[in-house]
Formats: structure tokens, C-alpha cells, sequence
């Protein structure tokens, strides 16, 4: 990220990698798919969490109706925690994994457009370039620290701020081990 970089350029940035991340999935077998899968559930782990932590409190405070775009976004988010939970624990090749991936596609591209639509489209209203700048470092920030795998019932800041060390420790542990393995 350039030090000019905002909130909404950052996460917009992140979705389009999380759609290509999909598309992989999705177009691979073996190997490759899970591979490109772990690195979905990363990317979406982290990103999730630095929203819960930064984002969202921001939308609910500063855009009108906040609480309520902030709640349907969580629940999105939600949802989409207990699917790769599931998915996590499936062999990626599997018609049943095949089957529950297509239905997560689709809610998680549904959820980034939900997100770019109804909470980031808002932002330039009612924050400056500046503060819109610092909002990307605490997200940088809080991705720094999050965990990497999904959490599902972790929906809210404080509920990351008191379980997402922990789980952060145990999951990049997880994470190394399983590389080191292949």
C-alpha cells in the first residue's frame, strides 16, 4: 500500500483479490485448489476481522442507518465464517466440497457488493482523504494481528479484540506447521 492509499481503495483492492482467489478455486483441481483455498480463507479471515475492528464501528458511527447496514453485513460475514469452517475440514476435490464452495461463491461476491454498495460508497461524505488514510493503516494494522482462519460467533470488535490474539497465535502456528508439511 502507498502511504496515499484509503480505506475504500484498500478493501476494494482486497475484494478484487478475494474474486480472483474464487475464481481459482473454483477453475483448479488437487493441489492447486486447496492451495488457492487456504489462501482464500486467509485473506478472507483477515480481512473480515479488520473490518469488524475498524470498519464497521466507523460505518455504524458516521454513515445514516449505520447500525442497520453495519448488522446486515455482519450477518453476511457470519454465514460466510460458519461455510469455510466447514469447507476447511473437506477434502477440496470432494463433490460435497464442490457443491458448499459454490454456494459460499456466491454469498461472498453478493457480501463484497453488499460492502462496496451500502458501506464504502458512503465514506467519502463523511470522512476527508486524510482521515480515509488513516482508517487503511488501522485496518493494515489490525490485519497485522488477526487470525487466519475463520471464527465464526467473533462478529463484533470487542469480541476480536478479547479472542483474535489467541486465535491469531494458534492459527499462523496451524499455518507454518501445515507448510512445513506440504
Amino acid at each position: 500500500m502507498t502511504e496515499r492509499t484509503d480505506v475504500v481503495e484498500l478493501l476494494k483492492g482486497q475484494h478484487t483479490r478475494i474474486r480472483e482467489l474464487l475464481d481459482e478455486v473454483a477453475n483448479t483441481k488437487g493441489q492447486d485448489r486447496a492451495r488457492h483455498f487456504h489462501d482464500l480463507v486467509r485473506l478472507l479471515a483477515v480481512h473480515e476481522t479488520a473490518e469488524e475492528e475498524v470498519v464497521h464501528p466507523f460505518a455504524r458511527k458516521n454513515i445514516d442507518g449505520g447500525e442497520l447496514v453495519v448488522k446486515d453485513r455482519v450477518e453476511e460475514e457470519e454465514h460466510a465464517k460458519q461455510a469455510l469452517s466447514r469447507l476447511d475440514d473437506m477434502d477440496p476435490d470432494s463433490p460435497e466440497f464442490l457443491d458448499q464452495f459454490a454456494a459460499l461463491r456466491q454469498d461472498v461476491l453478493a457480501h463484497a457488493e453488499n460492502e462496496e454498495r451500502y458501506e464504502f460508497a458512503h465514506f467519502d461524505r463523511v470522512a476527508d482523504r486524510g482521515r480515509l488514510e488513516t482508517l487503511a493503516r488501522a485496518v493494515q494494522a489490525a490485519e497485522a494481528l488477526a487470525p487466519t482462519r475463520p471464527h465464526p460467533g467473533t462478529d463484533s470488535a470487542v469480541k476480536n479484540m478479547a479472542v483474535g490474539p489467541v486465535a491469531a497465535v494458534v492459527d499462523r502456528t496451524r499455518d507454518v506447521v501445515r507448510k512445513a508439511m506440504g
